[in-house]
């Protein structure tokens, strides 16, 4: 796709994302409601509360520093661990069910659990954020690992390699795309999980900040919020597949080529 096809692609993503706007603009305006403000009074309110040093220090540094501490666990410790239990499959069939048993447990069912054992500090919430962000990176990890073709460990031994050589120079980089979607999908969760651990005993954090505004119905800084979020899980994205590109750039040349 040439450069003028992908500008004129952003083009039309902006304009519909204006045309949007105007309806929710025109709608809400020719029906007035408490519970759906216009479009104008959200970006407002957004622009005087969201931005505001008070909110960005106690409500949106506290809950970018819980996502990132989390997410990181769950990517550092599900990318270890899911490639040792793919490289060694029968350690794999050893803690298989329990891995199956763990993965299965909805995250947000253990935040009672984590306050009780853990208080009320930012430890339940970061802990609860690694735990739902672990399983598509730990389960990617030993697909993407077990699913190495054989002929390049083949190859490998054939000019003489090791076993560490192997694993370091021709597994890992066979088993990063997939680790890497893993990491994609996760970081989806984080933002998911950050929002969802807020909202129970917390005093800070956009979750609380969201939950804090309904409960006293100031509805455009739920809007506000919820619009904050957006952005961030938008702004992850555009960033998390920038890194993978530069990460993984030999990756689609090999893909176009096969293709």
């Amino acid at each position: 796709m040439g450069a003028r096809a992908r500008w004129l692609e952003g083009v039309a993503g902006w304009a519909v994302l204006a045309l949007a706007l105007l309806t929710w603009e025109a709608a809400a305006r020719l029906s007035p409601s408490r519970y759906v403000p216009p479009a104008s009074q959200v970006l407002a309110t957004f622009r005087e509360v969201m931005l505001s040093g008070k909110v960005i220090a106690g409500h949106i540094l506290p809950s970018l520093r819980r996502m990132a501490l989390g997410y990181g666990i769950a990517v550092v410790s599900g990318t270890i661990l899911g490639g040792l239990l793919g490289y060694w499959g029968a350690l794999f069939h050893v803690v298989e069910p329990v891995v199956e048993f763990l993965r299965a447990i909805p995250p947000p069912v253990l935040i009672p659990f984590t306050l009780l054992l853990l208080g009320l500090g930012d430890a339940p919430k970061v802990l609860v954020i690694a735990f739902g962000c672990l399983w598509p990176v730990l389960l990617n990890a030993i697909d993407g690992t077990r699913n190495v073709n054989e002929t390049f460990k083949d190859t490998a031994r054939l000019f003489g390699r090791t076993s560490p050589e192997i694993a370091w120079q021709v597994v890992v980089p066979a088993a990063l795309p997939q680790v890497f979607a893993g990491m994609r999908t996760s970081l989806s969760l984080a933002l998911i999980m950050m929002v969802l651990s807020e909202m129970i005993a917390s005093s800070d954090g956009v979750g609380y900040f969201v939950l804090h505004a309904q409960r006293t119905f100031d509805v455009p800084a739920v809007y506000s919020g919820i619009l904050l979020l957006g952005l961030f899980g938008y702004a992850f994205n555009r960033v998390f597949v920038r890194l993978e590109g530069v990460m993984l750039h030999w990756h689609r040349g090999y893909t176009a080529k096969r293709l």
